[in-house]
């Protein structure tokens, strides 16, 4: 009878372990599954909100005038042009996600830095020593000039530099969402030099 517990017992540890690597094997295949299915959502998202995004933009961003930004460098390696463009992207990604009014912000973010001259040598050439609290008035102008603004993306380009601007403060959630994306992307751009 000992010689038959002992055999059981061999035969429930092997079933045990057996059922223990199914069980597991079952667990991975499901955890990869679910990550695989939750990565093709993300994927998914990011390309609907990509096209939509670029669909908001599009004509700002082909637009002639706007071109003009990419021969001026701003940030870094980064021309006006990019750091408008990376603006405009979370703009519109951070107020999809708290839905606002994210075809305003970014328009408003493709237009904020419209000023169309190099702010690096600008002082020099012309004496104005305040880029930063004179060129969203500039940028303004020219994007009025060229392109019809909602109040939401005049708000935007006007207060985007607060608080440098101390009396220009953003009046609108898009614009506060803008002042604070602007500031990151000049961030990042300038520390990969």
């Amino acid at each position: 009878m000992d010689i038959n517990l002992d055999i059981n017992y061999k035969y429930y540890l092997h079933i045990n372990k057996y059922l223990e690597v199914s069980v597991m094997r079952f667990q991975n295949k499901l955890l990869h599954n679910l990550r695989r299915e939750a990565s093709d959502k993300k994927e998914d998202l990011r390309r609907d909100w990509g096209d939509e995004f670029y669909e908001c933009i599009k004509d700002i961003a082909e637009h002639p005038v706007v071109l003009r930004m990419k021969l001026y460098p701003h940030h870094g390696h980064t021309s006006c042009y990019q750091h408008c463009l990376h603006v405009a992207y979370y703009n519109y990604v951070w107020c999809r996600f708290f839905q606002l009014d994210a075809r305003s912000a970014a328009r408003g973010g493709m237009l904020h830095d419209l000023f169309l001259y190099d702010w690096h040598t600008h002082a020099a050439r012309t004496g104005d020593h305040f880029h930063g609290m004179t060129h969203p008035k500039c940028a303004f102008k020219h994007a009025k000039k060229f392109f019809e603004l909602n109040y939401k993306e005049e708000d935007i380009i006007l207060s985007h530099m607060w608080p440098v601007t101390l009396f220009r403060v953003p009046r609108t959630k898009e614009g506060w969402i803008t002042t604070f994306t602007d500031k990151y992307c000049g961030t990042l751009e300038t520390s990969q030099r």
